[in-house]
């Protein structure tokens, strides 16, 4: 049995593009969903109808809602995982972080149950290990230029990563509801770059 020919070839990328370009947009369209109804909301129905897709279709993508939920989970993850070791500057995206934080409660709080489940935590955050790396570099120690000294890099960086995620919604929510977004945006980035310079990880 031969392969496929050169001919071919083309329309098989075309197709691997389109089926990539509907699973993201599915992904994205369940992302919506979710920060317009909640979690508990989200089908597989649901989002066929929403779509205007047969089930089918959707099915062919996630096989089950824990699929489709397992998905999205991976797409919470990799956006804060853009927050943390993207290529913009680290004030922006430490504003990214809160942003996001505070625009998607209901992912966060799916993104949140498997962060704190028994696993890998590089399967919830992948730039775990670089994370860890450059605190241990860079962070907080008797000389503030390396040396950690008796400074636990693992709790140090879980820490900031939990804060980040979590502080901005405690903040809001119970702390001073009264302020808008962006006044919360900007008093955790003002203190995020104030711990950050003390520990001698603040960066342009």
């Amino acid at each position: 049995m031969t392969g496929p020919t050169k001919a071919d070839r083309p329309a098989q990328s075309r197709r691997n593009r389109t089926f990539e370009a509907t699973h993201q947009a599915l992904i994205e369209a369940s992302v919506a969903l979710i920060s317009e109804k909640g979690v508990d909301s989200l089908s597989v129905a649901g989002l066929a109808r929403a779509v205007g897709m047969n089930r089918a279709t959707v099915y062919y993508h996630f096989a089950s809602r824990e699929a489709l939920l397992e998905a999205v989970s991976t797409w919470s993850s990799e956006q804060l995982t853009r927050g943390f070791a993207g290529s913009e500057s680290q004030q922006e995206r430490i504003d990214f972080v809160a942003r996001f934080v505070l625009e998607n409660p209901d992912l966060i709080k799916l993104w949140i149950e498997q962060f704190i489940a028994p696993g890998d935590i590089r399967t919830r955050y992948p730039k775990w290990d670089e994370f860890i790396a450059a605190s241990r570099q860079h962070g907080p120690g008797p000389s503030g230029e390396g040396d950690v000294g008796d400074i636990d890099v693992e709790v140090y960086c879980t820490f900031l990563l939990a804060g980040a995620i979590i502080g901005p919604r405690v903040f809001q929510s119970s702390v001073r509801p009264d302020l808008s977004e962006d006044e919360v945006i900007e008093r955790f980035r003002v203190e995020q770059q104030r711990m950050l310079r003390r520990d001698g990880l603040l960066r342009k």
